[in-house]
């Protein structure tokens, strides 16, 4: 990787594509891929010439411009010139050498790029998910591998670097036309409406399976040990390198080059189902991304119809509705303007939450009693009017009730008071029937003096005891009940 990032140096072959005699060099480059791709890897520039005249605007197209815009593109390194090995006889023939010229491989792969840019608009990508089985199969296989011929796993490397990149081209593509211009425009139109349930259950289902088949692959990924991946990914590099090259460098340069291929595909491959120290995984963004464009879509088909039924009022109509049924001059004339405005022509139906004055359903609208409603404006920032008023004084009533509640607990204070004696108040003691209030009273009591460590707590009336256990227990008698508890003293401190 790192002798790849150094190789910055401008890349001749790319010239032609922007020189000013651009069309004639593309049209000459073009006709040489065209053969390429048919087997024919060697041209004459008589055969180039021919092609060259079946193009309308190259019929007057001359040899010696020929054989100048040849030599330029040697000079550019997109031609290769192989002189022709027949025998010269005679020295015309020998100054008139005969070349046969041959595409670079930086050329044909200019030329791919070119054609794969001029189709760019026709070709679109997809979120299919048979990637994910077939990638989640391939790795399922992949200790396995360790054994096979070297052909094999050859065969299982390209396979799965296939559907990777065919994985990873796709979904981007897909996605990149919801972030192009013309999508933008395509999204906020009428028409997306249309068409927006099919988009989203598509987006949704490929969520769906992405979701499954992400999880399914990361846990097998995170099953494999380093150790055999390792050893795969050696057989891989001993594959690569059994496969012979005319024009290979030297043995241990292509050699590093392919391992630091191999291992880096790999770990691409890990990277984008597995979560990594520095965030999420290419998976996990995915999704983000996919349930980015599918709110932008609810959201803007929500602001579609917001916007269709924006200065959609029926004021001014039902004004003149009302017009013309104050102008009937009987009965029978506004029935027939009743049926014309709301009749077969222009059904709808309208429910109101009133009772009717009758059950019937036979009666119309004309039988009916008249109704008045309200309306509102349709507007967020609308906000109803409030009619001021004056507010009762609730003052008497609270001072009421304080003195009814300042008045219970008095009562109850003589009640509890009343079973102590001699600064103690003893459970067993307690021999009439006691109220609800009591009751509660002494429990609570009770149950705050056991939280502390020192079995000392403090009534609400600010008088300090000290909570003494004994054997055995005492049936209290209340008003709803018996209440059978340990016997406890409450000995009061004196202050």
């Amino acid at each position: 990787m790192g002798e790849t990032l150094n190789y910055l140096e401008p890349i001749q072959e790319t010239v032609y594509l922007s020189a000013s005699n651009a069309p004639q060099y593309r049209r000459i480059m073009r006709i040489f891929f065209m053969e390429y791709e048919r087997m024919h890897f060697q041209l004459y520039k008589e055969d180039v010439l021919e092609f060259m005249r079946e193009y309308p605007e190259f019929s007057d197209y001359s040899m010696e411009q020929l054989k100048i815009d040849l030599e330029v593109l040697v000079g550019w390194k997109n031609l290769t010139p192989i002189q022709d090995p027949r025998r010269v006889y005679t020295i015309a023939e020998y100054k008139n050498k005969q070349y046969r010229y041959t595409m670079s491989e930086f050329a044909v792969e200019v030329e791919r790029m070119t054609i794969k840019l001029e189709n760019l608009f026709m070709e679109g990508g997809s979120l299919s998910t048979n990637y994910f089985v077939r990638i989640e199969n391939a790795l399922g296989e992949m200790m396995s591998m360790y054994n096979k011929d070297l052909k094999t796993i050859n065969e299982w490397w390209n396979n799965l670097q296939e559907d990777f990149k065919r994985l990873n081209r796709n979904y981007q593509d897909y996605l990149r036309e919801f972030y192009s211009g013309k999508s933008e425009k395509l999204l906020k139109s009428v028409e997306f409406v249309i068409h927006k349930d099919r988009f989203i259950s598509y987006l949704q289902e490929f969520v769906q399976q992405l979701q499954n088949k992400s999880i399914r692959i990361e846990n097998i990924m995170k099953d494999l040990s380093k150790e055999g991946v390792n050893r795969v990914l050696d057989k891989v590099i001993e594959s690569e390198l059994s496969i012979p090259h005319p024009n290979s460098q030297i043995q241990y340069l292509r050699e590093n080059n392919i391992r630091e291929s191999i291992y880096g595909k790999w770990k691409n491959l890990l990277d984008w189902f597995i979560p990594t120290k520095k965030g999420f995984s290419e998976s996990q963004k995915v999704l983000e991304i996919t349930d980015e464009v599918i709110r932008k879509m609810i959201q803007n088909a929500a602001l579609i119809v917001q916007m269709q039924n924006w200065g959609v009022s029926r004021k001014d109509d039902y004004k003149k509705f009302i017009q013309m049924f104050a102008q009937c001059e009987h009965v029978e004339e506004a029935h027939k303007l009743s049926a014309y405005l709301f009749g077969i022509q222009h059904v709808r139906h309208f429910k109101i939450n009133q009772e009717r004055s009758t059950d019937s359903i036979n009666s119309s609208v004309f039988d009916e009693m008249p109704s008045e409603y309200e309306l509102k404006p349709h507007t967020r920032t609308y906000k109803p009017r409030i009619d001021k008023s004056g507010f009762e004084s609730k003052e008497l009533e609270k001072r009421k009730q304080r003195e009814q509640y300042l008045r219970r607990l008095e009562e109850d204070k003589k009640l509890v008071m009343k079973y102590i004696r001699n600064n103690q108040l003893d459970i067993r003691q307690i021999k009439d029937c006691i109220s609800r209030d009591t009751r509660e009273t002494l429990l609570g009591w009770i149950a705050q003096a056991n939280l502390t460590v020192s079995k000392r707590g403090r009534t609400e009336y600010g008088q300090a005891f000290r909570l003494i256990k004994q054997e055995g227990s005492h049936r209290i008698k209340c008003q709803d009940g018996e209440l059978e508890m340990p016997i406890y003293i409450l000995q009061f401190e004196d202050e």
